[in-house]
């Protein structure tokens, strides 16, 4: 048994290449051998979203607090609120992030598969972001 205490891991801000905006990363859980899981806290400041990206087992997001937006390649965007929980299947192309106007908190699970769990694209054009 490992017992991670609050705050032992430092926040971490979201990288410029795979983020837009403010974004705060609070790490919540890593994988052990053999266990592939992985999570983290994430907040958006408004405006402020993830590159497209794709999972190789897929994604679980569940929004904590705010106001979000997530989006699937091709697909209109849906408004996320506290209490949705989001499953985005693997290889699904999306993005996720905050409202216009709001802040938005979710923690997001995925699963690692040889050493990766995420495929970083291209950044979220502001218009995608609007549209």
């Amino acid at each position: 048994m490992d017992v991670v205490r609050a705050g032992s891991n430092p926040s971490v801000r979201g990288p410029d290449p795979w983020f837009s905006g403010t974004v705060r990363i609070d790490p919540l859980m890593n994988a052990y051998d053999p266990a592939r899981v992985q999570g983290a806290s994430v907040n958006f400041e408004p405006r402020a979203r993830t590159a497209w990206h794709t999972h190789p087992l897929g994604q679980t997001l569940i929004v904590t607090a705010g106001l979000g937006r997530v989006q699937l390649w091709g697909q209109p965007a849906q408004e996320i609120r506290p209490g949705d929980v989001v499953w985005i299947a693997p290889g699904e192309k999306h993005w996720h992030g905050a409202s216009p106007a709001a802040a938005m908190t979710h923690i997001a699970v995925h699963e690692v598969e040889n050493g990766k769990s995420v495929e970083w694209l291209e950044l979220v054009s502001d218009e995608q972001y609007g549209g």
